[in-house]
């Protein structure tokens, strides 16, 4: 998002609510993300997207990016809609269609989970793309698993990416990341909009990360939310208390109360013993760490600071930070807490977190910040986080 707001994740280009006129680039090409054989929506190579709908009884059609960036298509003599927008941020974009009142997602392209629903997405070739790419190199599975949690009495979903050589060798063990999403997004978004396995396999292949496990569950668990309103997240400092994961309540999508305090239960009393018991796992908190994106960054704060037996190593990406008066213990945290690891995109607000990360440099804990070049927002920013987070974990 270009606007600070945890707990809704919303991609956006830049706003616009008209067509341009200047000169447009004729070399465009099918966004990666369209449905086999389906030329459109496109993007050429200053960024900007085409966008071609038929719906000749239509009275009025718009292409809108979710969360903002609005442009109204033409109708041609064929019943086809079709316009350009503006030149868009490099990475993964959701958008809609809205034809004549009603958003619609776009016939021509994959779905991907977002803003609350499946929708369209499109991807803007990224000038650095190549570490998240299909690469020739040996790959690890995303493995659809289901688990039965008592905490929320119901059977629950999750993925699972297991590294290239889990297979090979029956006897070894791995350390394991829980990877959580941001709001209003679910447990296929790391796998599917993320690229976590790709991104993995690229570092595994280079030599730059140790192969380890990733669990990418739901924090939309039952039980996790309600018709009231609490208080709102915003993207500051995550400076405020965090005794327990309870007290981070936040607004989530139609105004629903989002509290943590579900999932924290279903992750540390139902899914941690289940992929310990289902997976080859180094069952200790040393070899598990937890990371997360905007919301799930969030989380990862609140839970990780409640649970120092559990998690060794901490990823927030755009979701806040650690204070020092935050630290309680400072002898135990150190003991604990191998990283403590923080990122945001260029253009979001992360001044007073790379503060708070500098303040724990100076207290003597191991606590990197990193800055993603010209994002904000969205997902080429978490994408990146991953990219620099995965390889100092686990190292020793």
């Amino acid at each position: 998002m270009k606007t600070a707001i945890v707990g809704l994740v919303l991609l956006i280009g830049f706003p616009a609510i008209a067509q341009t006129n200047q000169p447009v680039a004729e070399d465009f090409k099918p966004s990666a993300l369209n449905q086999p054989g389906k030329p459109y929506p496109q993007v050429n190579s200053e960024r900007r997207v085409r966008a071609r709908v038929v719906a000749p009884q239509a009275q009025s059609v718009t292409f809108e990016f979710l969360g903002g960036g609005k442009y109204p298509l033409t109708k041609g003599d064929d019943g086809a809609w079709i316009g350009v927008t503006r030149p868009q941020d490099e990475g993964f974009h959701y958008y809609q269609l809205v034809i004549d009142g009603a958003q619609v997602p776009d016939p021509g392209t994959l779905y991907f989970y977002g803003g609350s629903r499946w929708g369209s997405g499109l991807e803007v070739p990224g000038s650095d793309q190549a570490f998240y790419a299909v690469k020739e190199v040996p790959h690890g599975q995303l493995r659809l698993t289901l688990y039965y949690s008592t905490k929320a009495n119901s059977t629950l979903r999750c993925f699972v990416y297991t590294p290239p050589d889990y297979e090979k060798d029956a006897s070894k063990r791995y350390p394991v990341l829980y990877l959580q999403h941001g709001g209003g997004e679910d447990e296929t978004s790391w796998g599917s909009q993320g690229h976590a396995g790709l991104i993995m396999d690229n570092l595994i292949a280079d030599a730059k990360a140790k192969p380890f496990i990733i669990v990418m569950a739901n924090s939309y668990v039952p039980g996790s939310v309600g018709p009231g309103r609490g208080p709102v997240a915003t993207n500051s400092s995550g400076a405020g208390p965090a005794t327990n994961a309870a007290s981070r309540g936040v607004v989530g999508p139609g105004g629903r109360r989002f509290d943590f305090s579900a999932f924290e239960h279903v992750l540390i009393d139902d899914l941690i013993p289940f992929i310990d018991a289902n997976y080859r796992t180094m069952a200790e908190q040393p070899y598990r760490a937890m990371a997360g994106l905007s919301m799930g960054g969030m989380q990862t704060r609140g839970i990780g600071l409640a649970n120092l037996d559990k998690f060794s190593h901490i990823g927030i990406f755009s979701g806040g930070s650690i204070a020092l008066t935050n630290v309680t213990d400072m002898t135990t945290f150190k003991q604990r807490v191998k990283l403590v690891f923080v990122s945001y995109g260029s253009r979001e607000n992360g001044a007073a977190s790379k503060a708070n990360v500098e303040a724990l440099q100076q207290a003597g804990i191991n606590s990197v910040f990193y800055e993603s070049p010209n994002t904000a927002h969205e997902w080429l920013t978490w994408r990146r986080s991953l990219y620099q987070f995965a390889p100092l974990l686990f190292k020793n």
